[in-house]
């Protein structure tokens, strides 16, 4: 039976023994890719700048207010250690990684007998397919992994989708930019071949009437072992010597490379700034990009994240009250002076109390310095008016 193209299998209650093809892009494609400095860039910033966010899990209570959640079993396995084998920023940045160059990224999740997670294994695309099953005369999707029994609940697969047509397989980055790619591969094979046949021609040499053809080779021969060994020329008396400047193909071949660059970002998301590529570049724009690359590229990433893991680490019963977030302040830990003018600001408006500022610095707390405080120098203009306020008291 086939809906939409797909198999439907009816449920069985014994294991699934065999496995069907897993459809994947070739790891040859993937690698040539990676090969380009650009490509590198943009899935290295992106993933471990994802990886580098500390993974925060909140409790709210029936106001909204929310608390560090330190009680639940989930909080240090996403704060901290996913699994026995990955750091949190090992397992973030091989998924994000996933996400872009596969289109999916995938993570099981262990549980124990009463739902809790007790650890998430990150599984690479390639080993996991999408099978739909007849229950009841539904079709319910599952995930076939290799090297699995049985077939997997969507509830028990962190499945994070990059680019979809149909909202359930991702497809990837490079897919979409295979043409740009090839252009970008092509451009660096001719560089590679122009370089290493010596490059362009350097210049002419001149002789007066003909030369027989062992002349003209024990010239090449030895002006070339002068230019290997970077020593100086000697001419005859009737040659001469004519420099030859960059043609107009390898100056094309060069002005490709560069824009190889930018449009691969252009895929990505990411400013050419971010990929080094510093050729319209200031201090401004470097500050602006920043932002930029939080807003525009990292946001979705991050929401897509948080969303995944709140709706299937979590039991049902919690996801009213728990929150998942990444902390995005450790993007300015570079930048102090913008991480000063926050906290100074927080601070002001009784935001943040003394200690929670001196230990999100590493800073040991100060006594007296859980309390909120507030400037009063700005007070109502009703307290002004009435005359109420006098020397901070209220006028008896």
């Amino acid at each position: 039976m086939k809906i939409f193209g797909l198999e439907i299998r009816k449920q069985k209650k014994e294991p699934v023994e065999s496995f069907i093809n897993v459809q994947r892009m070739g790891s040859y494609s993937r690698r040539t890719a990676m090969s380009l400095s650009a490509v590198y860039r943009c899935v290295n910033v992106i993933s471990e700048s994802v990886a580098q966010l500390p993974l925060e899990v909140f409790k709210k209570d029936d106001e909204g207010y929310k608390k560090p959640y330190l009680k639940h079993s989930a909080y240090s396995l996403l704060r901290e250690y996913p699994n026995p084998d990955m750091t949190r920023f090992t397992f973030l940045k091989t998924l994000v990684s996933s996400v872009l160059l596969n289109g999916n990224g995938y993570a099981y999740i262990d549980r124990d007998n009463f739902g809790n997670a007790l650890s998430i294994q990150y599984i690479p695309a390639g080993l996991v397919n999408i099978v739909y099953i007849n229950i009841e005369g539904y079709a319910k999707m599952r995930y076939q992994v290799t090297g699995f029994k049985n077939l997997v609940e969507p509830s028990d697969m962190i499945h994070v989708l990059n680019f979809s047509y149909d909202g359930i397989t991702g497809v990837s980055t490079l897919t979409h930019a295979r043409n740009t790619l090839g252009i970008a591969s092509a451009s660096e094979e001719y560089a590679k071949q122009f370089f290493s046949e010596g490059g362009n021609v350097r210049g002419v040499i001149s002789v007066e009437g003909r030369l027989s053809p062992e002349q003209r080779t024990d010239i090449k021969k030895t002006w070339a072992e002068m230019i290997s060994n970077g020593g100086v020329g000697v001419m005859e008396g009737n040659m001469s010597y004519k420099p030859v400047t960059i043609n107009p193909v390898d100056a094309q071949m060069i002005e490709t490379r560069q824009f190889n660059v930018v449009d691969i970002c252009r895929f990505f998301g990411v400013s050419p700034v971010k990929a080094f590529d510093l050729t319209k570049s200031s201090y401004s724009t470097v500050e602006a990009t920043q932002l930029s690359f939080l807003t525009d590229t990292l946001a979705p990433m991050l929401e897509n994240l948080e969303l995944e893991f709140k709706r299937k680490v979590f039991r049902p019963s919690e996801r009213s009250y728990v929150e998942v977030q990444f902390d995005t302040s450790n993007l300015l830990r570079a930048d102090k002076a913008a991480q000063a003018t926050w906290m100074k600001t927080m601070y002001e408006m009784a935001g943040m109390t003394p200690n929670e500022a001196r230990r999100m610095n590493n800073m040991e707390k100060v006594p007296n310095g859980d309390q909120p405080l507030v400037n009063n120098a700005m007070v109502p203009l009703e307290y002004v008016a009435n005359k109420k306020f006098e020397t901070g008291k209220e006028k008896s």
